[in-house]
């Protein structure tokens, strides 16, 4: 049999998986750069992924138990991100297709984020994609993957990983924040910022930090961020839900790891009586399974590039500049 091998590396994340061509993920190998204190500097965390790649691949091939000489195709998730991680996963790639003389298909990352969902069950969900650099509400509409509410200034992942890191909470900043929101007990009077289905997270961060200036415990701050700033993306998510008349909501993103999240976006599909998917949380978070996944869809398609000087990066590509030829052409 021949494979799919995914490569992520749009963030924080450098990923190799191993996808057969059922679609069966056979590997899912990853490392991630972290911190002590202070936040993501891109240059180091290139830096990061050069000197991990090699490793990861290996295990990623080990895992699978396959050569990679089995390796029909690679699956790079090219956009959107950090523009020098993606290099660094750009150059990785290249360098495997070269040597393994094989094409690259170029996948969207936020969209792979959805495409993978399929493995709950869901099958035409509106998506609520909470990570750092992304905060959207999307759903497939006429041949693209539609944009229907997102934030107006930054990502609820960095919004949060701000804050974290003001406290010096080190990076990445969520689990620590959800940990702690675990023992606060005041709701705090923060700002509710949203318009339509699109949230806004910056003057909530600015009164934080503000709170926490004067004193105020920070278990009651990272509670009462929680509280407020997931209400609001469940909202969001329940206006998008009522607007497509979509039976089902999707879950996807590292955010969406965080369970107080996943309990309030339950809560509201079972008042609604729509279905509530969320995969487990090696899916949620960056990963090369899902790279993997729907590169696997792209290639059965024909969307494979074979020239390696054509395969570039797209560090700005929404979601919604994507044309899904991959659902047509597989449905014909």
């Amino acid at each position: 049999m021949r494979y799919v091998l995914g490569i992520e590396s749009t963030a924080h994340t450098f990923g190799v998986a191993v996808v057969d061509m059922d679609g069966k993920i056979l590997s899912n190998e990853k490392d991630s750069y972290t911190t002590e204190k202070g936040g993501m500097i891109p240059m180091e965390v290139r830096k990061h992924h050069k000197e991990v790649g090699p490793r990861v691949y290996d295990l990623a091939l080990n895992t699978a138990g396959i050569n990679e000489k089995e390796v029909e195709v690679i699956a790079l998730s090219n956009a959107p991100g950090l523009a020098p991680c993606l290099l660094e996963g750009m150059a990785f790639a290249k360098g495997i297709a070269r040597k393994l003389e094989v094409g690259i298909v170029l996948v969207n990352h936020c969209i792979a984020h959805l495409e993978i969902g399929e493995g709950t069950g869901a099958s035409d969900p509106v998506l609520l994609y909470a990570s750092g650099a992304n905060t959207q509400i999307i759903s497939y509409e006429s041949g693209k993957y539609r944009v229907f509410g997102e934030t107006l200034d930054v990502g609820v992942g960095n919004f949060i990983d701000s804050f974290a890191r003001y406290t010096g909470l080190g990076f990445p900043g969520g689990p620590k924040i959800e940990k702690l929101a675990q023992d606060g007990n005041e709701l705090l009077d923060l700002s509710y910022s949203i318009k339509g289905m699109d949230v806004s997270f910056s003057g909530i961060g600015t009164k934080l930090k503000q709170l926490y200036d004067s004193g105020v415990r920070i278990e009651d701050l990272a509670y009462s961020l929680q509280e407020v700033v997931f209400a609001m993306l469940v909202e969001a998510s329940e206006r998008a839900i009522a607007h497509t008349g979509k039976r089902e909501l999707l879950l996807g993103g590292g955010v969406a790891c965080n369970k107080r999240l996943q309990e309030m976006c339950r809560i509201m599909c079972r008042d609604r009586g729509v279905k509530y998917f969320c995969p487990d949380n090696e899916y949620l978070i960056d990963n090369a399974a899902m790279i993997g996944y729907l590169g696997l869809k792209m290639y059965k398609s024909g969307l494979v590039e074979k020239d390696l000087d054509k395969v570039d990066i797209s560090p700005r590509e929404r979601t919604d500049d994507v044309v899904v030829k991959w659902k047509r052409m597989l449905n014909d």
